[in-house]
């Protein structure tokens, strides 16, 4: 691979009216433009499809936040999405005296110690609240950027940082300018306590979160004194109870200014319009100078610092080093050390004397820097009765490798290749290219420094990472047991009570009445024609498929097996087991080494129905990728010792499973939508994995050679594939297996019930449809829009925004992706188990009559035709999405269909569908939570109530 170009700044001046700097040598193109008000504003340009990746980053975050007021960023970002005085009131002038007065009442909440008077003011507020609410339009911002066809509308705090998101058709650019323009310009603090409620639930959705956990006292440990360890993200239990709306409104005018934050635009767009059009917007906003940051330094560390944590799930154990803030030479070391003990194509340390040999049940490494120092982790999850010390004491081994340089010469030349394969896949995307702008913008660094970042790399040695190891690696480092057991840290933050708001879902202020009125040129759809995309030729009988690869030099092969687990369930295991083998010429670890070093990684993905075998990576070595594989598959030689460490593996990794809440919620819900005879629970027996030699395994691989499949080739040189691919290629002499077919019975309204230890509940419930019919796939499409799923969907507004009974509900009609088989209704909740069935009881009254909101209709249905406008098929989805549609029986872009079925479509015919399709739906009901806060008559009204064990949802 060529070596990296030397990459510099320059700034032009004579060809626009607005100055831009610019990089030499930087094939992305990206200008960087600073406006009179300090605003910053990277533009480039990507014409994948006719839509732009969209990012505000502002360079605060919870390090910010009053200390008497944490969590004030993050409770910031939600309010960022209530609107303004123009965007979201129905009557500003009514409903300003009301939000002053519930602004005051905080204050006066805040300073008040006698419980009994806190709680009069809160009654206060919740009426005055209600007062103000008639006033509020719930969730206008997010119909303002839906009816622009945006995609991916989110935000996220974190310590330095708050970035909001959005992804718009690029003939939407000054609309979307308006919006954001508007919404930077002032905050209304609207639905204030309806929201407080919310994020109440988000701080108690976090306490199930065991990395989180974790997290929180390793933070707190490695930093005693800065923010970074001292004020988490979501803030302290007690200063959420205790909100300040000044605070609030004091921070918003102290750093969402201009000149400390930045407007990211990749995508389809025309320079100069662009900057124009920014300037136009955002020019006018005042640039106010900012408070000169404290600096807060942490003492050396001089010891270890010991924390244990508890909770229901497996045991592991984390330690951590306070390393180097990013930009910095020491960062750049730290994250090749952490390459070096674990990377992509596991090669590391860890990677083989841990993961590979098995000695644990999981490890690895990663280097996180802040924009203030920087945390240097190594995780383990030990095996079953190894104890947290052995597992720690195997981290340290790898630690003492490095030191002693006992790594091999190849290693970090080959690490810093694959950073040079994980950059361009990232630049070649607009989301992947805007997400390095924002995290550049920051991190303070210039885009020049960003891109001479591999130049950086090359230029450390073996020695430097050696004494670098040597002096960063002392007894200096905390370390977390996370044990299982009772957590005894948990902080409940009850909510106070309130009274649900009404939500105007009708009204629309004269903002968005005027956003939708702007008429803007349509965008065409472009729908694809497979046989003019996809090259189709033939290799010794095999199909093979191409597509151009006219980005980068990297390439892709998939070798499509037409069988997977529903044909033998046992495959799996097969290729999964081969990652622990060698060949007579090559141990496992070596074969790993050598497709780092080629530049090269491997992928073995069964699915219920098909098997896919793929290499990724560096074109120029793709043919000797391709003849690794095959010596790989057709000489790999059994090892039965080390089959059984792997059954030893898959045993004990089911039961780290079985004390996971997703992975139960996740079993629980399968279970409740198809029963005990499921594909999850037909698993491979443990009698049956300890009977299997080793050669079985083997000769499953080696048969896979001898079947039917096609090949996909995603690169440049398809004529040079043709040839070098004719060695792996052997005659078919094998038939493909018969596939089991699973059951999918009526969902029957029951109720499953699987008790676990957790602060909040989650329900699900899931009703079985008709069989997929592509002719409603314009209705689901807008169904979900309109009804079910975002933040200005119904479901959102009326259980969250209206009532506060959940941080999270939505409504989802899935199509199935294969022919003859059933689409799948789901609704869920996620709340406090004290609200759920009060949460239920709101979502049951939604579905019982459809609601009719004409004008929320044709906003979801307009922004659901400009999403199709506005996308493009490309790069290899080209040749999966025509594979897949194979499933459904048609070969053609059924987006076209889709896109005139939605262009017709009324009210009544959605409302006639969700009568026809889904009123009619009986649910079974996915339910887990603690048994002892849930209430037990409330589950029981959901139908006849069964409590699962975890034998019966895995099925073993």
């Amino acid at each position: 691979m060529a070596k990296a170009q030397k990459f510099e700044t320059i700034t032009i001046t004579d060809q626009s009216e607005y100055p831009y700097e610019t990089v030499r040598n930087d094939k992305n193109g990206v200008r960087i433009y600073t406006l009179k008000n300090g605003l910053k504003v990277y533009l480039a340009k990507n014409d994948d499809a006719p839509r732009i990746q969209t990012y505000i980053p502002v360079r605060t975050g919870s390090n910010n936040d009053p200390s008497d007021n944490t969590g004030l960023a993050h409770y910031l970002e939600h309010m960022m999405f209530k609107g303004t005085s123009k965007l979201g009131s129905a009557n500003w002038e009514k409903e300003k005296p009301l939000l002053d007065q519930i602004a005051q009442l905080y204050e006066e909440h805040k300073a008040e110690v006698d419980p009994e008077k806190k709680k009069m003011i809160y009654k206060k507020i919740d009426e005055i609240s209600q007062e103000a609410s008639k006033f509020a339009i719930a969730n206008e911002y997010d119909k303002a950027i839906s009816s622009l066809g945006a995609t991916g509308t989110n935000a996220h705090t974190w310590l330095d940082e708050t970035v909001y998101k959005n992804n718009i058709p690029s003939n939407e650019l000054e609309k979307w300018l308006q919006i954001e323009k508007e919404r930077f310009s002032e905050l209304t603090l609207r639905l204030f306590h309806t929201e407080l409620e919310s994020v109440y639930e988000e701080f108690n959705r976090a306490q199930d979160n065991d990395a989180r956990l974790v997290n929180y006292e390793l933070m707190d440990a490695l930093f005693p004194k800065h923010p970074n360890g001292q004020q988490t993200t979501l803030g302290k239990g007690e200063h959420l109870k205790n909100p300040s709306m000044v605070a609030i409104h004091k921070y918003f005018d102290t750093f969402y200014v201009p000149n400390n934050y930045a407007l990211i635009l990749v995508g389809d767009l025309d320079f100069d319009q662009t900057i124009k059009l920014v300037d136009e917007y955002f020019g006018k906003l005042p640039y106010k100078k900012l408070p000169e940051k404290l600096t807060i330094s942490e003492e050396p560390m001089t010891k270890i610092v010991e924390r244990t944590v508890k909770s229901p799930t497996a045991p592991r154990l984390q330690m951590a080093w306070r390393s180097s803030s990013y930009g910095t030479r020491e960062e750049r070391i730290a994250n090749l050390v952490a390459n070096i003990l674990c990377n992509s194509g596991e090669s590391g340390l860890i990677d083989l004397n841990i993961n590979h040999k098995q000695v644990a049940l999981h490890a690895v490494a990663y280097n996180s820097p802040f924009k203030t120092y920087g945390n240097f982790s190594l995780v383990i999850i030990p095996k079953n009765g190894q104890s947290l010390e052995e597992a720690k004491e195997l981290l340290l081994e790898q630690i003492d490798l490095v030191k002693k340089g006992a790594f091999p010469d190849w290693l970090i030349p080959a690490i810093v290749t694959d950073f040079k394969i994980q950059r361009m896949k990232d630049f070649e995307t607009a989301n992947g290219l805007a997400t390095a702008l924002y995290n550049n913008f920051i991190a303070g660094q210039s885009w020049e420094e960003e891109l001479n970042e591999i130049n950086e790399y090359e230029k450390i040695t073996k020695a430097e990472v050696v004494k670098f190891a040597n002096d960063f690696f002392k007894d200096n480092y905390v370390v977390v047991r996370k044990e299982k057991g009772t957590n005894d840290k948990l902080v409940r933050v009850e909510n106070p009570g309130i009274t649900p708001v009404k939500i105007n879902r009708e009204d629309q202020s004269q903002f968005l009445k005027q956003i939708l009125a702007e008429k803007t040129a349509d965008l065409q759809p472009v729908f694809i024609d497979y046989s003019k995309e996809i090259e189709i030729d033939s290799v010794l009988k095999k199909k093979v498929s191409f597509v151009e690869n006219k980005y980068n030099d990297l390439a892709q092969v998939y070798f499509i097996f037409p069988f997977g687990s529903d044909h033998d369930k046992e495959l799996g295991l097969a290729t999964q087991v081969l990652q622990y083998l060698g060949t007579g010429q090559l141990s496992a670890e070596e074969l790993k080494q050598e497709f780092f070093k080629l530049g090269i990684t491997n992928d073995f993905k069964t699915g219920p129905d098909q098997l896919t075998i793929s290499l990724a990576g560096l074109e120029e070595n793709m043919a000797k990728g391709i003849e690794l594989l095959r010596n790989w598959m057709h000489d790999a030689k059994p090892d039965q010792k080390v089959y059984m460490k792997y059954v030893d593996t898959i045993l004990e990794s089911r039961e780290v499973a079985k004390k996971d809440k997703q992975r139960i919620m996740n079993a629980l819900s399968n279970f409740a939508k198809f029963g005990k005879d499921s594909r999850m629970t037909d698993v491979v027996s443990k009698e049956r994995l300890q009977s299997i030699q080793s050669q079985e395994m083997t000769q499953k691989i080696q048969s896979l050679l001898k079947m039917d499949y096609q090949i996909f080739f995603y690169g440049k040189d398809f004529a040079g594939f043709k040839n070098y691919v004719k060695p792996f290629i052997q005659a078919e002499t094998l038939k493909t297996p018969e596939r089991k077919i699973y059951p999918e019975p009526e969902t029957s309204g029951k109720v499953f019930f699987t008790n676990y230890d957790m602060v909040q509940t989650e329900m699900a419930k899931t009703g079985k449809a008709s069989n997929v019919d592509l002719k409603d796939f314009g209705k689901i499409n807008v169904f979900n829009e309109y009804f079910g799923r975002g933040l200005s969907s119904i479901v959102f507004q009326e259980i969250r925004e209206s009532k506060s009974l959940a941080y999270s509900a939505y409504v989802s009609y899935v199509a199935n992706p294969e022919l003859n088989h059933p689409d799948y209704v789901t609704t869920y909740i996620g709340t406090q188990a004290n609200k759920l069935a009060e949460a239920v009881n709101a979502m049951d009254d939604l579905m019982a009559e459809f609601p009719q909101i004409p004008a929320q209709f044709e906003n979801a249905k307009n922004a659901v035709l400009k999403q199709i406008a506005s996308s493009r098929i490309t790069r290899t989805n080209i040749f999966f999405n025509q594979l897949n549609l194979k499933k459904l029986g048609v070969d053609y872009d059924i987006r076209k269909n889709m896109y005139s079925e939605i262009q017709k479509l009324t009210l009544a015919d959605l409302t006639n569908f969700y009568y026809k399709k889904i009123k009619p739906l009986t649910y079974n009901t996915a339910i887990i939570g603690k048994r002892e806060n849930l209430d037990q008559n409330a589950m029981s009204q959901m139908g006849m109530v069964y409590e699962m064990t975890l034998e019966d949802i895995f099925g073993y």
